[in-house]
């Protein structure tokens, strides 16, 4: 792989080689793409288990006796609503409603809190954050390289963990997490949360125990048919799922409010970029996400631009061949107007218009337990 010495490396990066990974750059990092091939992996996940490294993501803490009105200004949701061992996906705005960030939070107890970033904005993000302490009394520090991390994810992922600890993993909630539980031997952090759309857990553990960590997963979910997964699965299943992803769905010229995540948004508090949503949701949205699927042939990709009767209306996020629906589908930005479900539209696929009609989203949703 060109220039890997540069970039920087997971605990598990020797592994990845072993196994026989395509590895490419992401956010910085030398990350596994793909192992045995996107649409199986995809597959595996969807029907029994995955095991992903996740070890690029940042990890930021944030403690101290201001640290819970800090977030509260810092962050779009509202923190309030968390208590130890529970997190909350929010993101970072700047004055004009873009995103900087999105993220999980979660309270480790009385004025602690530990916010996982994406990878390729850690540096963005700890630099807003610092910039922003002035008046706050809080601590903030990278501790991103305290953590080596991995996802397992599927319908067998419980069953799979369940093997490696006597703890009760069926206690945890959604979006809630546990410290120092024993797992295969060593002391991890576990949330079950993930990015597939899927039930699973995400692990934190010492970087230096990480592969001993994946290799007892990967035993333990033989039986279940667990398959490494990369980069390219984890991107079908989130957007399957239609969860954003940063530089598609979320930059700094695209609000909450435009992307679908108002759940996410408290507006009756004070954060940073509030005014500007009030001021969007007074005068109305410039954009609006949107789910398509192509009637004619033709994959959408990111860019690509989206007509309605010969104008520009709009552009793709994200777009992709489902292996779950055996159909091409994508995301798209498109003027308000034209945000309904059953209007068609035009994709431009290598100089040529694509038919494509609006969906509901998301594609795909699990079948409730």
């Amino acid at each position: 792989m060109n220039k890997s010495e540069e970039l920087k490396k997971t605990p598990l990066f020797e592994l990845h080689n072993r196994l026989g990974a395509k590895m490419a750059e992401f956010g910085g990092w030398a990350m596994p793409m793909q192992y045995s091939g996107i649409i199986e992996e995809h597959n595996s996940v969807r029907s029994g288990a995955g095991i992903f490294d996740v070890s690029h993501m940042g990890e930021i803490r944030v403690r101290g006796k201001d640290s819970f009105g800090f977030l509260q200004h810092m962050t779009t949701n509202d923190i309030g609503k968390l208590q130890p061992g529970k997190i909350i996906y929010s993101l970072m705005l700047y004055a004009n409603g873009g995103a900087v960030d999105d993220f999980l939070v979660y309270m480790l107890g009385e004025n602690d809190y530990l916010m996982v970033v994406n990878a390729s904005n850690l540096d963005k993000d700890f630099s807003w954050i610092i910039e922003h302490t002035a008046g706050y009394d809080v601590k903030a520090e990278d501790i991103s390289d305290e953590y080596g991390e991995v996802a397992v994810q599927g319908p067998k992922a419980e069953d799979t963990l369940r093997k490696l600890t006597d703890y009760d993993l069926s206690g945890i909630a959604y979006y809630e997490f546990r410290q120092d539980v024993e797992m295969a031997g060593m002391h991890v952090l576990i949330s079950r949360t993930g990015y597939t759309g899927e039930d699973g857990f995400e692990v934190y553990m010492s970087p230096d125990r990480a592969e001993e960590l994946w290799n007892a997963i990967v035993k333990a979910g033989g039986e279940y048919g667990i398959k490494p997964c990369g980069l390219g699965a984890r991107d079908t299943l989130r957007f399957e799922a239609r969860m954003p992803l940063y530089g598609h769905e979320l930059d700094k010229d695209t609000t909450p409010l435009e992307a679908g995540l108002s759940f996410a948004v408290s507006l009756d508090k004070d954060f940073i970029g509030r005014d500007a949503l009030l001021k969007e949701k007074q005068e109305g949205l410039k954009k609006k996400l949107i789910g398509f699927e192509m009637t004619d042939k033709g994959i959408p990709r990111q860019d690509y631009e989206v007509y309605k009767d010969g104008s520009k209306i709009g552009y793709v996020t994200t777009g992709t061949h489902s292996p779950t629906l055996g159909k091409n589908i994508g995301l798209a930005y498109v003027a308000p107007e034209f945000a309904k479900t059953g209007v068609e539209l035009e994709i431009m696929i290598r100089g040529r218009l694509g038919r494509a009609v609006i969906v509901r989203t998301p594609f795909y949703k699990r079948a409730a337990k």
